[in-house]
């Protein structure tokens, strides 16, 4: 069963005697008519062959690719007997291209993740370090300052709680608190952290 467009064609250009080279000539000639049908007779096969050389993420786009070459390259083609070879060989190109862009694409993703794990890596390190310097400088606190530091600042317990549980007054809560803390800015300065 024919469809509506082939329909609507001429038998003349259905006949499957009209040669590449005709097609070309006219198409030459501004025809656009003549590379719809080029198009046609060919589509399948690119893609087919676009797909079997493993560049079937974005086919449409890359078949596509293929015909806008094949139009831009028509008036360079000398021997229009030899078209279909000529056509796979853009075929080839643009799947080679494709390829390409994958790999550098891919790489360029590998990079980026070992960045970011070097990234990460550094990160935790510097984590550790700043971790070991916050622990030392609390192991230089006295016990009572040591107690309200790490409750309040580390285990965000309220200020009211942190004097039930150590069974003193909120004002000494506090000034505990402030001492503690510009103790620890002091330290940590000297070990050259930026705060």
């Amino acid at each position: 069963m024919s469809t509506l467009s082939e329909q609507s064609l001429p038998a003349e250009e259905l006949d499957p005697q009209i040669t590449d080279s005709c097609l070309i000539k006219r198409c030459l000639q501004g025809d656009k008519h003549s590379f719809s049908l080029l198009y046609k007779r060919y589509q399948q096969k690119v893609r087919s062959t676009l797909y079997r050389f493993g560049t079937n993420s974005n086919l449409d786009d890359l078949v596509q690719e293929v015909f806008i070459r094949v139009w831009k390259g028509l008036p360079r083609l000398r021997q229009t007997t030899h078209f279909s070879t000529w056509l796979y060989r853009i075929t080839w190109n643009v799947a080679t291209d494709e390829q390409r862009r994958w790999h550098q694409l891919y790489t360029q993703k590998q990079a980026l993740s070992q960045n970011l794990q070097v990234i990460s890596l550094s990160s935790q390190i510097e984590d550790m370090h700043y971790q070991d310097l916050v622990q030392r400088s609390l192991q230089t606190l006295s016990f009572d300052h040591r107690c309200v530091l790490v409750l309040h600042d580390l285990e965000e317990r309220p200020q009211k709680e942190i004097a039930e549980i150590l069974g003193i007054p909120v004002g000494t809560v506090k000034s505990r608190l402030y001492h503690a803390r510009s103790y620890m800015r002091d330290y940590l300065k000297q070990q050259g952290l930026e705060l």
